[in-house]
């Protein structure tokens, strides 16, 4: 914990509020979304005489994390400071959040990221799909032709905030491969019967 000093003394008096306190807090995406619980380790100064520095002191502090706390945001827990001089109020701790790297989720303040494999013929036929979220495992129907790349919003499905986040999903079209003749004969087959050129509007631009 680092101190900051944003106490100040009162004109005439020798009442001083305490140092704030600054520390970090690294919490899981399913801990922001659902909230957590923290106990931390303070070093703090022990009350003595006016303007006396007293000695060093170890007290452990529960604190409660709130649902839906993005990266970089400070939550105040009052009173938790270094004391204050003269009978002035102890300072504050201010905890910074910092969100761990999630394997599937990409966070953005209170939106969530989530690149989704779906196969060609889901795509194409607009197929409903398991999609996962921080809230558990949703059904999301597919338009029809849909692209890879294509972006799709699972509305509130983000952290919960006013207003909450939303989920966003990127379809990422996985084909199969040609690994064996009889796959690799489907292909030639759809080829055949589905004739099309990707590129066209590339070819026409140079």
């Amino acid at each position: 914990l680092f101190g900051r000093g944003f106490g100040r003394a009162r004109q005439g008096t020798y009442r001083m509020k305490g140092a704030d306190s600054l520390a970090q807090v690294e919490l899981t995406l399913e801990e922001a979304y659902a909230g957590a619980q923290r106990t931390l380790s303070l070093q703090r100064r022990a009350p003595g005489g006016p303007g006396g520095p007293g000695a060093r002191q170890a007290e452990q502090l529960a604190v409660r994390i709130p649902p839906g706390v993005t990266d970089g945001q400070q939550i105040r827990v009052a009173g938790k400071g270094e004391p204050g001089s003269g009978g002035g109020p102890a300072g504050d701790v201010f905890l910074q959040v910092r969100l761990k790297p999630h394997p599937i989720y990409h966070c953005e303040g209170r939106d969530i990221r989530l690149e989704l494999p779906v196969t060609p013929w889901e795509a194409a036929l607009g197929q409903t799909v398991r999609v996962p979220t921080l809230a558990g495992p949703v059904d999301l129907k597919l338009p029809r032709g849909a692209q890879s790349g294509q972006q799709l919003r699972l509305k509130d499905r983000g952290l919960p905030g006013k207003p909450p986040g939303q989920q966003f999903v990127v379809l990422k079209i996985v084909t199969p491969p040609a690994d064996t003749p009889e796959r690799e004969a489907l292909y030639t087959q759809m080829a055949k019967a589905m004739p099309m050129n990707p590129r066209a509007s590339l070819e026409r631009r140079s």
